[in-house]
């Protein structure tokens, strides 16, 4: 199933709705505006909180932790040991690892486990720029955590981008 986002580099406080590939609002993200760390909810068409996205505070290394019924699922970080720039690594709680690799900052990569592919987000489905598909390829898989990862893994490469940019 394929899930279209409509990126626009959202500040804190913006919302914006997530449809599915038939165009119904699947997922909305919900940005909390005046927190003191970075938050995100991603919730149903009807309101209700499905996974709650933080940044994590006072880490050694950037990272994101999502939450479900208030009990921490994953955690986000950037792969310590990797050639590639744009490599993540998320740690459910029960230990299993997530591999997000690609081109974050383009709207180009994948998330794999052990090998196998769970999701692809890419642009090449729309010419529209501020556009992206987050294709969740296995049936079994939880969409809404595949989009949550994707959702912090972008938001996680634009604030590391954002030091070069003041430059």
């Amino acid at each position: 199933m394929k899930y279209l986002v409509r990126d626009k580099l959202l500040a804190i406080g913006d919302d914006y709705w997530i449809e599915d590939e038939n165009g119904r609002p699947a997922f909305l993200v919900d940005g909390k505006a005046l927190r003191f760390r970075d938050t995100l909810e991603l919730k149903d068409p009807d309101g209700r909180i499905l996974i709650t996205l933080r940044a994590k505070m006072f880490s050694l290394r950037d990272a994101m932790t999502l939450e479900r019924d208030e009990q921490r699922l994953a955690v986000i970080r950037r792969k310590r040991f990797s050639l590639l720039r744009n490599h993540f690594l998320v740690t459910l709680n029960e230990g299993t690892e997530l591999d997000i690799s690609g081109r974050i900052l383009d709207r180009e990569f994948k998330v794999e486990y052990d090998g196998e592919l769970l999701a692809l987000i890419s642009r090449q489905w729309y010419r529209v720029r501020e556009t992206y598909a987050v294709d969740v390829i296995r049936e079994d898989a939880d969409a809404s955590l595949l989009i949550a990862v994707a959702v912090c893994v972008i938001r996680m490469a634009e604030k590391e981008r954002e030091p070069e940019e003041e430059d």
